[in-house]
């Protein structure tokens, strides 16, 4: 059941005394946005987060609906040291920085590649440790999963993650008690290239991510295709420039989560807008045969 909400005297007793401090901000808007996460599992079931159209209508902030002069963009399933390096220079040629949504068990496997995406000042979120469908999993698992994931990440690129988005964008009810306890944010998506779909091209991709694009969008790419058919990330990464070409077209700023004001959350500051993208740590033949930290 969600939790009560306080009552306005108390509200505006603390904002008026000025005892809600900064830090005391942060952690009820992440509550909140936790909440409005637990009402789409608790009314409408796990599997309904998962819908498109119904994260769009009923739960806006959950699909990372923000500043409508900006478009966040996200990568998931990553690092990948096949791919994730040619998203990189892609980005760092435009100048661009975004939010790479990790998983633990390619994290494990390529440590040094993931801190070389936050070094080159990108976000990093958390996907899981395994790409695997919450609502098989119990409590004890779920929690295990996520805090291996959170506390791997934390660990190899020195930033503690504040965003969480599960596979399949499917959360559940333990999901959500386990991003809680480790001061994670969900954030789904409101746009996405479905470069995984068999038979996917560059130019279905495009027109995939254009019919969704629209200001305070957050759109999903992969950066791996280890969850997906051969060629999924190259479609994906192919149509990178132009749908970048697209956003300015039409006069969007793009940037990772932490810049889109999502609406009741507070980003750390690690995630602030003072952060410019680094240049590629060398190119991207480089990264890929970086060997592990």
């Amino acid at each position: 059941m969600p939790a009560r909400p306080p009552s306005p005297g108390w509200h505006s007793g603390l904002w008026h005394s000025g005892a809600w401090h900064s830090g005391a901000w942060r952690s009820a808007a992440r509550f909140a946005a936790i909440g409005a996460a637990g009402l789409a599992v608790a009314y409408a079931g796990p599997g309904m987060t998962g819908i498109g159209p119904v994260r769009m209508l009923a739960f806006r902030r959950l699909a990372g609906q923000g500043d409508p002069a900006h478009v966040a963009l996200t990568f998931d399933d990553g690092p990948d040291p096949e791919s994730t390096p040619e998203f990189a220079q892609a980005l760092a040629e435009r100048g661009i920085r975004a939010t790479f949504f990790m998983l633990g068990s390619m994290v494990a496997k390529a440590p040094g590649l993931a801190a070389d995406i936050a070094a080159a000042g990108h976000e990093v979120g958390v996907h899981g440790y395994d790409h695997r469908y919450l609502t098989v999993r119990g409590p004890r698992a779920t929690r295990s999963d996520l805090t291996r994931a959170t506390e791997l990440i934390a660990s190899v690129t020195g930033t503690r993650p504040w965003l969480y988005r599960p596979p399949y964008g499917v959360l559940s009810g333990p999901a959500l008690l386990a991003a809680r306890h480790l001061g994670l944010t969900p954030v789904l998506w409101g746009a996405w290239g479905r470069e995984w779909a068999p038979g996917a091209t560059p130019t279905s991709v495009l027109q995939t991510l254009i019919r969704g694009l629209d200001g305070g969008v957050t759109i999903l790419l992969h950066d791996s295709g280890c969850t997906a058919p051969p060629g999924a990330w190259q479609a994906g990464l192919a149509a990178l420039q132009p749908l970048l070409d697209e956003c300015e077209r039409r006069g969007l700023r793009v940037g990772p989560l932490g810049e889109h004001d999502l609406p009741g959350v507070i980003p750390p500051r690690s995630a602030g807008r003072d952060k410019t993208v680094s240049p590629a740590p060398g190119d991207a033949a480089a990264l890929r045969s970086r060997p592990p930290r």
